[in-house]
């Protein structure tokens, strides 16, 4: 629960809407054109967004250089859509919404709001609340909405320039707060602030980012450092960390390689925009800089995970929070909306789920109306290293157990060893089952596979969830009974069975009750798969057929009593 038991981080940050300058060209509908012309595209969004961006509109080449870098390998593993029968280099919608979602989470771990991979999304539907239908509405009508990118889809740069877009959106975001704080010290945006000047504006701008509270609440802290320091966790070295953002500015400006204000450079001043940068920084690389916390809270449900399943029975998970660890203190309800609970055996009773856990929003450390910073998505790097091996949108079993076989998790230093896949094994006969499933080959953007790596990779790849069966929801918009009473903790920690199963091994658990047949794809996957739908059928009511009788290797598979399973029936879990 990261820190949340001692406030709820939301700040609702108003973005004022930005009606574009473009022209109705622009905003008309180009279905005289059969293609979107990737040049004419760029400048036509850049110009409609020349007020957000600055500039002229132009993005930096360095920066277009390092967002390629992180786009290429996953647009490589996308499938593209088809015109006439006929393969096309573009993607279609879903898979532009989920390649921006996983850039954002890759380079700064930013959940971007209507971007979450829990909302429902499907081509007349692109997503309640996102960052884009707010600010930039000739955007969304002209590119996003317009007939020919539903039709032909997205080529990468129109995939380039979204990130562009979104990027110095979120940064401008942060101007009306900025401009709050300005106002509140009464320093004229105008006018250059020394050093120290700037310490006592961010120092108040830290506070109201982070910090959720009634105005009244806000400036008391904002008058009692004392008072600032017990709310906000290692709030000196929160300030350090804005310091060096500072510095980084600084060094930046002395040696040429940011423009700015001219003898502000010499006097170690900092104008407004220097200010913007710096506030913009601070949430791009917040994220890094907090790691560290999301890295001791995960350890400390490491140690309870004693077989290395990632899954911690509820009971023993409260038993921490009530002795020894506050944070693990939320509600069962609340777990259960995020699908951070594993409720598939009713013999191992409810268990939390350690990367769904983690990487859940009731962890985020900070929380605006546009975005929020939550804990590094450890399957990113995993899934990363796949699709550069791969390089294309479906693999073989064989292909993809080769290159999993060399990777290796490393959820310490000491737990080093790559996966083990015995041929006749359950994750073997499993990713086999799911390629039967898909024509012979297995998509890397399908459900199943993402529950393949789940179970290669417990600790650190979340369980997939069925679509629309859970949210990202904040502790704030799910209300006060996100955290659980005493009560209620006491009553479920006092179960004796999590600590019987200690003593079992984890092929004994049934571990893997939790799978389910059920695939699912971000993206159209059908010019790649061309099984019959009816054999897809009949291949997957096999594959449920091999979970129902216990090929995962667990109790019936030695020859011991087998406690029934709650999982039939439960698709809401699934």
């Amino acid at each position: 629960m990261a820190f949340r038991n001692m406030f709820i981080t939301i700040l609702a940050i108003a973005v004022l809407p930005a009606q574009s300058a473009g022209s109705k060209k622009f905003l008309a509908d180009d279905s005289s054109n059969n293609a979107l012309d990737g040049w004419h595209y760029q400048e036509e969004i850049m110009n409609a967004m020349g007020s957000v961006l600055g500039c002229g509109g132009q993005a930096r080449p360095e920066m277009l250089a390092s967002i390629k870098k992180v786009l290429k390998p996953m647009w490589r593993t996308l499938p593209k859509t088809s015109h006439g029968g006929i393969h096309t280099s573009r993607i279609d919608r879903r898979s532009l919404r989920y390649l921006v979602h996983r850039y954002f989470m890759q380079t700064s771990s930013l959940l971007i709001r209507g971007f979450e991979p829990t909302r429902p999304v499907n081509d007349s539907y692109w997503g309640v609340a996102d960052i884009l239908s707010q600010v930039v509405p000739a955007y969304v009508e002209s590119v996003l909405e317009s007939k020919g990118a539903k039709k032909h889809g997205f080529s990468f740069e129109d995939a380039v320039s979204m990130v562009v877009a979104l990027e110095q959106l979120i940064i401008d975001s942060e101007s009306s707060l900025l401009d709050k704080v300005y106002a509140d010290q009464k320093k004229p945006t105008q006018r250059s602030l020394s050093y120290s000047g700037l310490i006592q504006v961010l120092e108040a701008y830290m506070v109201q980012w982070m910090v959720d509270g009634e105005p009244d609440d806000i400036e008391l802290l904002l008058r009692n450092s004392t008072l600032v320091r017990e709310v906000v966790p290692h709030f000196d070295d929160l300030m350090e960390f804005a310091q060096g953002r500072m510095k980084a500015l600084l060094y930046a400006n002395h040696h040429g390689i940011h423009s700015s204000l001219g003898r502000d450079i010499w006097t170690n001043k900092f104008s407004f925009d220097d200010a913007h940068q710096i506030v913009g920084g601070i949430t791009k690389s917040f994220q890094s800089y907090w790691q560290g916390e999301c890295d001791s809270m995960k350890d400390a449900l490491v140690k309870m995970d004693v077989q290395s399943t990632g899954r911690i029975p509820l009971a023993k998970f409260y038993k921490t929070a009530i002795s020894t660890d506050w944070r693990f203190g939320e509600s069962e309800a609340y777990l259960r909306e995020l699908g951070a609970l594993d409720e598939s055996s009713s013999w191992l009773g409810p268990q939390v789920i350690i990367p769904n856990y983690v990487q859940s929003t009731s962890n985020c450390i900070v929380a605006t109306s546009h975005y929020l910073v939550c804990c590094m998505n450890e399957c990113e790097a995993l899934l990363g290293e796949i699709e550069v091996a791969i390089g294309a949108p479906t693999a073989t079993p064989a292909e993809l157990i080769n290159v999993v076989s060399n990777m290796t998790g490393q959820t310490t230093l000491d737990d080093d060893e790559s996966p083990k896949f015995l041929p006749h094994g359950a994750l073997t006969l499993q990713l086999e089952q799911v390629a039967k499933t898909n024509g012979g080959t297995v998509p890397l953007h399908g459900r199943l596979f993402a529950q393949w790596l789940h179970y290669v990779f417990p600790r650190e790849c979340p369980f997939p969830h069925r679509m629309g069966m859970v949210s990202s929801v904040t502790p704030s918009q799910y209300g006060q009974e996100y955290v659980a009473s005493a009560e209620d903790m006491k009553k479920v920690a006092k179960n004796a069975s999590s600590v019987i199963l200690d003593a079992l091994s984890k092929d004994e658990l049934q571990w893997m009750s939790q799978w389910s047949p059920q695939e699912e794809f971000i993206m159209d996957y059908s010019s790649e798969i061309t099984m019959p739908w009816y054999q897809r059928l009949i291949i997957g009511c096999g594959g449920l057929l091999l979970v129902t009788l216990g090929g995962f290797g667990g109790i019936n598979h030695w020859g011991k009593p087998s406690p029934k399973s709650s999982m039939a029936g439960k698709n809401f879990m699934v």
